[in-house]
């Protein structure tokens, strides 16, 4: 609806896991070339954990776009596998074929597979994304597939990637083994606020933005709020941003845009934090502790008021007391009765004249 409002070829922010979108952060490159060494070394286990919506799935896309034609790979994005499930699955997404329907003869066709391809100069890589669902039973015959190996070297290099859950599984007495044979391991970090920014200016450029759309600074700032720096929640965010500016025929979108933006989905998305937008009971508490006070301040305001200036009923109405605020010698000036009229003056000048000439 706004990609030709602001110019773009394709959304910018599409949620899709699209590899041309990749933003190369420093956590994002740590693992990617920690799986490609641990994949051309043939190391065996690899596990990748982070946060929902960090990039896992995305970078193993990337993973995959990287990987040569001598290595054959197998990717499983349906977690909730059975033990009878798990090798018919790895032997389709490979290619082979296995005559037999029992474990071993599945286990044994993925062997002599492997170390044919291997004869040929092959590498085989085996990912399962969102692996924190595994069951243990699963978890242990993964496990299991570590044992296809040569003297020299393992014929079947397996990458797990999870949420954190993962490796609080990998934990489990029961899975001590695996847990003891996982050669790689890193977790996806959060993108610091100056990546957040990056990151969006990235996809902008990949979308084939131009001059014609910006975020402001304090914009950029509060989308790193809202979305801790997850890069599924800052695609949420932008793409809620561009369709509010649409609306509003604008191609500058700051901060309150922003917030209309987070406000849209907030309960919605798991993760978005609440930043600078408190919610509508947290609103009207403040709203409302503000009458209050307001309404105190106003209250003691006329009352110290009515008390230090008394009106001169009020006074009248308390015979003996003196007016607060006011000292003896104003009291008294107060009481100093009229002055004297001219007449009354010259008469006396002239009488101290006359009293004057007689002393001398």
């Amino acid at each position: 609806m706004y990609q030709e409002f602001y110019g773009f070829r394709e959304k910018p922010f599409a949620l899709t896991p699209d590899p041309e979108f990749f933003y190369l952060s420093e956590t994002h490159w740590t693992a990617l070339e920690s799986l490609l060494y641990g994949i051309q070394h043939r190391m065996g286990f690899m596990v990748v954990t982070g946060e929902i919506g960090t990039g896992k799935t995305t970078l193993g896309r990337v993973l995959l776009e990287k990987l040569d034609e001598k290595v054959r790979t197998a990717v499983l994005f349906n977690s909730f596998l059975t033990e009878g499930d798990l090798l018919k699955v790895i032997l389709q997404d490979f290619g082979f074929s296995c005559r037999g329907r029992s474990k071993k003869d599945r286990m044994d066709a993925l062997n002599l597979s492997l170390i044919e391809r291997l004869s040929w100069g092959e590498n085989a890589v085996l990912i399962i994304d969102e692996a924190q669902n595994l069951s243990i039973p699963v978890l242990e015959q993964i496990r299991m597939l570590s044992n296809l190996e040569t003297e020299k070297e393992k014929i079947l290099q397996i990458i797990l990637m999870g949420q954190p859950e993962l490796s609080q599984k990998l934990q489990s007495p029961a899975l001590e083994q695996l847990n003891q044979r996982i050669a790689i391991r890193h977790h996806l970090l959060p993108l610091p606020p100056a990546k957040t920014e990056e990151y969006i200016r990235h996809r902008l450029r990949k979308a084939g933005a131009q001059e014609n759309i910006t975020f402001s600074r304090s914009a950029l700032k509060s989308i790193h709020q809202f979305s801790r720096g997850t890069p599924r929640l800052i695609n949420l965010l932008c793409d809620r941003a561009l369709l509010a500016g649409f609306m509003e025929q604008t191609h500058r979108i700051d901060r309150g845009i922003i917030a209309q933006a987070a406000q849209s989905l907030k309960g919605k998305e798991k993760g978005l934090s609440a930043g600078i937008l408190p919610s509508w009971p947290a609103r009207l508490i403040r709203w409302g502790l503000a009458l209050i006070l307001m309404f105190l301040f106003l209250s003691a305001g006329a009352v110290l008021g009515n008390d230090s200036i008394p009106s001169r009923e009020r006074a009248g109405n308390l015979p003996g007391k003196q007016t607060p605020g006011l000292d003896a010698q104003a009291c008294a000036a107060r009481a100093k009765p009229p002055s004297s009229t001219p007449a009354q003056e010259l008469r006396e000048k002239t009488t101290e004249a006359h009293k004057g000439g007689h002393s001398e």
